[in-house]
């Protein structure tokens, strides 16, 4: 394994409260040293309780910070141990988890205490029944990684080019919270824009009257849903982020929550043309494809710091909108993008069978579209996978939907196990119809209202004949290599550039002569490949390892004023 150092490296840092929009005091991290073990076999197998050393969590045992640097194939379980004492003697213990890949179960003292199928979203374990005052927490694993029809982003056993080095086991945070016998499993939190209004949805275990505290002022509901007029509304958006605070008091519960008053939708400029709107407003998404890796965490960043430069970085360089590619992020890093201002772009975790490039690559860019309801074509012949995507969408809507930073959702990009779109698309907006989406980004076009498209290595043009919002979902990719900040000698990159002066005139030329004409045309929105390079690929306006900035950001930031302006 590959051991690039991140600045943040030798001050790891995971234990802030991993889910900010929903935070207690009772908040007791188990991150940090657990001891592991890696052997033969699946979810049931054997152990004999000798251990093969240390591990860091929430670090997969791939990533150079785990202290393990250790590929988990598909034919192994890794074992998770450690010991915790409790905390509180009364109410009930939640045992939480940020994100374990794939396949887990875990183990409170011995016994059966629950698990989870899905590599991408958290989870919770009512372990009340089975927790003492001193206990014995063991969480068995396994991922198949790209040899089943799973969810699986980016990951790749043999990996490559745009396929990186798979993630195994924990990659999120783990932590207890001690709560009364009655307490919040979770809100849900609508802004209404227009009419200056917030729903707020409790869910609990049992009814009790609820009392909600904001801005000096208490609300109070019997029934769990409140609607709540927004005086002296101030709007949120990236120059402007604001963020309102609020207490729900629930029997013997409380929780502090937040929100934001915005809007995304479709609309037109003044001159006819289309665009994307935020708050009412026109408003162009000029972003960043953001892949989420780390060259010392892999898919775990290091700490909020690491997190919080990359955003600002984006900010820096004039950016307002972030692409988060194939993958869901810890729910602080959406936090820093609320408060920071930073619009987000989510994509659904992609996965299914093996990719046919003739699906993926040959034929979507011969201008020929299949049928998305030809399974076999888009590697999405198994039944069982393909309820899995609805059951990981549903997982993901009820983690990120009170997120205010995310404004849009993308359930397949080029073609990679793509299926019933459309249908897809019906189910998605009745799980939420206040963002828009990007139904297939790239390619294999089924429809939809936005008219996706990734261009690389040609000029991009205007489709003429396009009626429907025209996104540039993907472009550039222009890539540079700083040696000893590189993952490997054999890179890849839809551009080389051998020095930052050209490499800043090609992306001044890209801006002036494709991109800001491109937007007079009624280009809505522009993603350029990318914010960090990751791995094989080295056309990230940063290193790998967070140490080298390879553009003139100041620059880059004139070139984007003028799209946004």
């Amino acid at each position: 394994m590959n051991n690039l150092k991140t600045p943040w490296s030798d001050n790891v840092n995971t234990t802030a409260y991993p889910r900010p929009q929903m935070q207690r005091d009772s908040y007791h991290s188990l991150d940090g040293i657990w001891q592991y073990k890696i052997v033969k076999g699946d979810i049931n197998a054997q152990f004999d309780g000798n251990f093969d050393g240390e591990i860091r969590v929430p670090f997969s045992p791939e990533s150079y910070l785990s202290g393990v640097n250790r590929f988990l194939s598909p034919d192994e379980v890794i074992i998770y141990s450690r010991s915790f004492a409790r905390q509180e003697s009364n109410g009930r213990a939640i045992l939480h988890f940020g994100a374990v890949d794939y396949e887990c179960k875990i183990y409170i003292n011995g016994n059966y205490a629950g698990g989870h199928i899905g590599g991408y979203t958290p989870f919770e374990i009512d372990i009340s029944q089975y927790i003492k005052n001193d206990n014995i927490i063991d969480v068995y694993v396994v991922d198949p990684s790209d040899t089943a029809p799973i969810a699986r982003g980016k990951q790749k056993i043999k990996h490559g080019g745009i396929w990186y080095t798979p993630t195994s086991g924990i990659w999120q945070s783990v932590w207890i919270e001690y709560v009364p016998e009655v307490y919040i499993q979770s809100l849900k939190i609508t802004p209404d824009f227009d009419n200056k209004y917030v729903d707020i949805k409790i869910n609990a275990n049992a009814k009790c009257q609820a009392k909600i505290l904001m801005q000096g002022k208490t609300f109070t509901t019997d029934n769990g849903e409140i609607r709540i007029k927004i005086e002296n509304m101030q709007e949120w958006s990236p120059e402007s982020p604001y963020l309102y605070y609020f207490d729900v008091i629930y029997g013997k519960d409380k929780v502090t929550g937040y929100f934001a008053m915005r809007k995304f939708s479709l609309g037109k400029r003044e001159d006819g043309k289309p665009c994307f709107m935020l708050n009412n407003k026109p408003y162009f998404m000029t972003g960043l494809l953001d892949q989420g890796y780390w060259s010392d965490g892999l898919y775990t960043p290091p700490s909020d710091e690491a997190m919080i430069y990359d955003i600002n970085l984006a900010k820096r360089c004039g950016f307002n909108t972030l692409r988060k590619h194939i993958k869901v992020e810890p729910l602080r890093w959406y936090y820093h993008c609320d408060r920071l201002g930073m619009i987000v772009w989510q994509d659904f975790v992609n996965g299914g069978g093996k990719y046919k490039k003739s699906a993926i690559l040959i034929l979507p860019n011969l201008g020929i579209n299949i049928k998305d309801d030809n399974y076999s074509f888009y590697s999405r012949k198994d039944e069982t996978g393909r309820r899995q995507y609805f059951t990981e969408m549903n997982e993901t809507l009820d983690a990120l939907y009170n997120c205010p930073c995310i404004g849009l959702w993308t359930p397949f990009n080029e073609g990679w196990g793509q299926f019933d779109s459309l249908k897809v698309c019906a189910y998605l907006k009745n799980l939420d119809s206040t963002r828009l989406i990007d139904l297939n980004s790239g390619w294999s076009d089924q429809g939809g209202e936005i008219r996706s498209i990734h261009k690389y290595f040609v000029k991009f043009v205007m489709p003429k004949k396009e009626k429907r919002h025209v996104s540039l979902s993907e472009y550039g990719g222009y890539a540079m290599k700083i040696d000893r900040h590189t993952f490997v000698n054999k890179i890849f990159g839809y551009a080389i550039y051998k020095n930052q002066a050209k490499l800043d005139k090609a992306l001044a030329d890209l801006w002036s002569k494709q991109i800001i004409p491109a937007k007079q045309k009624g280009l809505c929105a522009a993603i350029y490949t990318q914010l960090s390079d990751v791995q094989y690929e080295v056309n990230g306006i940063v290193t790998y390892d967070r140490q080298k900035i390879k553009i003139d950001t100041n620059a880059l930031k004139a070139l984007n004023d003028k799209l946004t302006q």
